[in-house]
C-alpha cells in the first residue's frame, strides 16, 4: 500500500480508501464487517461513512467494523460529514455519528456538499465555522475538512478560508478539467485531498471499450475481464497525481478491495508519459459527461426521473441517438416523453453538482423522441 500525507495534519493515510456508500449487503453486518478488516488487513487506513449512507444502519455498520479493527490492533482513521450549519444542528448529528459508530473522535470531519457558493456563504453565517472550531477544540473532531462539487474558480473561495485541513470532490480520468483550480489552491494552502467518484459512478467500468484508452492496450476478450482491466488503469492514474491524499473506492465486496490495492503495486503505476497521454484523450472524448451523483434526484415537481435521463444522455454524448434510445427503452423502461414533461423550473440545475444544462438536455431528449415516433410511425 502506498501511504501519503493528508495536507499538514500530520497524518499518513493510504492512497485506497474505503468508500462507505456501496456495501453488497447492507443488511449482513458479518459480511460488512469482514470487509472492513480485509481492508485493513491489505492496508488500507482511511475509512469514510456518512449519515445518509444507508441511513444510520451504514454508520452502525461502520461501528461494528471499527470495534473489530481494535480488537485486532488495525488502524484507521474514520471520516465522515454533516448536512447542518448551526451548532445545535451539528452537536445533535455529531453526538448520533459517535454513539453509532462508537469512536470518541471523528478524524476528518466535513461540511457536506457544499454546490453553490451562495449556500456556502449562509452555511458559514449560521456559525457552521465556529462550531467545527469548538468541536475541534472538545477533540470530537480531528480535522476541519469539507465535502465540494464546485468546479471551476468557484472552490477557491471555498479554499482560501483557510480554516479547511482538507476537501473531498469527485475527480475521475474523464472530468478531470472541472478541478484544475482545485488543485492550484490545495498546493497553495498544503491542504489534504480525497477524492470521491474516482470510476465516474460506474460509467468507466460499465463502458470498458471507451475507456479502453486508460489501457494503452488491448483488453481481453472477456467482459468482467476486460472492465477490472480498466477500472485498475483508472485507478492507477488518480494515483499517479501527486496532489492526491487519498482515493475513496465505493467497495461492494472483499474482491474489489483487492482489485483496487493490487492495481497499484509499485510496477504497474503510471509515468508520466502514460498520464499526459490519458488526460489527451479524456480532455478531447468526455466534456460534460453526468457523473451520475444523483443529488438532482427528487428536485423535480413534475417527478421526472431526472437521474436516468441524464444516463441516457451520457449515451448521446458518447455514441450517438441511437445509444441513447435502446438505454432509455432496454435499460430504464422509460419512454422518451417523460423528458417533455419539463416545466423548466431549473430545481434540478441547482441542486446539479457538475452545473450541467439539465433542461437543455432534456429538450433534446425530446426532441429526438419525437423525431424517433415520427419516423416509426411512417
Amino acid at each position: 500500500m502506498i501511504y501519503r500525507e493528508y495536507g499538514r495534519t500530520g497524518k499518513k493515510v493510504s492512497v485506497i480508501g474505503f468508500g462507505g456508500m456501496r456495501f453488497e449487503d447492507i443488511d449482513n453486518e458479518q459480511q460488512c464487517v469482514e470487509m472492513l478488516v480485509h481492508a485493513a488487513e491489505r492496508g488500507i487506513n482511511y475509512f469514510d461513512t456518512a449519515p445518509a449512507y444507508f441511513g444510520v444502519k451504514g454508520e452502525t455498520r461502520f461501528g461494528a467494523g471499527l470495534r473489530q479493527l481494535r480488537r485486532c490492533g488495525l488502524p484507521y482513521y474514520v471520516a465522515s460529514k454533516t448536512f447542518e450549519s448551526t451548532e445545535s444542528g451539528i452537536r445533535r448529528e455529531i453526538e448520533q455519528q459517535l454513539k453509532r459508530m462508537d469512536v470518541e473522535t471523528i478524524d476528518f470531519y466535513h461540511a457536506w456538499c457544499i454546490t453553490d457558493l451562495q449556500s456556502w456563504r449562509e452555511r458559514k453565517a449560521n456559525g457552521l465555522l465556529d462550531a467545527f472550531r469548538r468541536l475541534r477544540d472538545q477533540k470530537l473532531i480531528g480535522h476541519i475538512c469539507v465535502s465540494s462539487h464546485l468546479i471551476g474558480d468557484d472552490i477557491r473561495e471555498l479554499l482560501d478560508e483557510r480554516v479547511f485541513e482538507g476537501v473531498l470532490f469527485g475527480y475521475s480520468a474523464y472530468n478531470f478539467q472541472a478541478r484544475e483550480a482545485a488543485f492550484a489552491a490545495i498546493r497553495r494552502h498544503k491542504i489534504g485531498c480525497a477524492v470521491m467518484n474516482p470510476l465516474g459512478g460506474g460509467l468507466i467500468p460499465q463502458n470498458p471499450d471507451l475507456f479502453a484508452f486508460l489501457v494503452g492496450g488491448e483488453l481481453g476478450d472477456e467482459g468482467p475481464v476486460r472492465s477490472r482491466a480498466v477500472v485498475q488503469a483508472a485507478l492507477r492514474f488518480l494515483v499517479a497525481h501527486q496532489d492526491i491524499s487519498v482515493i475513496l473506492v465505493g467497495f461492494e465486496n472483499r474482491r474489489q478491495i483487492d482489485d483496487a490495492v493490487d492495481a497499484i503495486r509499485g510496477d504497474r503505476l503510471h509515468d508520466s508519459t502514460v498520464i499526459q497521454r490519458v488526460r489527451q484523450s479524456a480532455a478531447a472524448s468526455f466534456s460534460g459527461i453526468c457523473t451520475g451523483c444523483r443529488y438532482c434526484l427528487g428536485s423535480c415537481p413534475e417527478d421526472i426521473p431526472i437521474p436516468q435521463l441524464m444516463d441516457a444522455y451520457n449515451q448521446l454524448i458518447l455514441r450517438g441517438e441511437k445509444d441513447l434510445i435502446n438505454r432509455l427503452k432496454y435499460h430504464w423502461d422509460l419512454p422518451m416523453r417523460e423528458a417533455a414533461r419539463c416545466i423548466e423550473c431549473g430545481r434540478c440545475e441547482e441542486s446539479c453538482t457538475q452545473h450541467l444544462q439539465i433542461i437543455e438536455r432534456l429538450a433534446a431528449i425530446a426532441e429526438i423522441g419525437d423525431r424517433h415516433a415520427h419516423t416509426t410511425e411512417k
